[in-house]
């Protein structure tokens, strides 16, 4: 059995931001994992570029992994720079704008 990591090099040490690309005027995203009980997926947005306002069936924990993105729950705005985190709560209304160009981890928990 191969595991239910994809889309990733395994058994060698990798720096998450190199493993997603950006592209012009788009949100890019790469799965890693996803099952019933967990997904993992990285993203990378242009600047400019966001998901619009959206719920979860999962907590949502974003680690923003280069650029500045927007973060926005319940209608609170947080900014995430490279090295932060923060929670979507499952079920709160939340979405995410590229500030700038903008990576992060999403491992959403259901």
């Amino acid at each position: 059995m191969d595991g239910i990591m994809k889309n990733i090099r395994k058994a060698e040490v990798l720096t998450l931001k190199e493993q997603i690309a950006y592209q012009e005027g788009q949100v890019v995203s790469r799965t890693l994992a996803q099952n019933s009980a967990v997904s993992v997926t990285l993203f990378s947005f242009d600047k400019g570029e966001e998901i619009s306002t959206h719920e979860s069936g999962g907590d949502a924990f974003v680690v923003c992994l280069d650029g500045t993105g927007r973060i926005t729950v319940d209608g609170t705005e947080h900014l995430l720079h490279e090295g932060e985190s923060i929670v979507m709560p499952a079920g709160h209304p939340h979405a995410v704008y590229g500030m700038e160009k903008f990576k992060m981890l999403l491992v959403v928990v259901f």
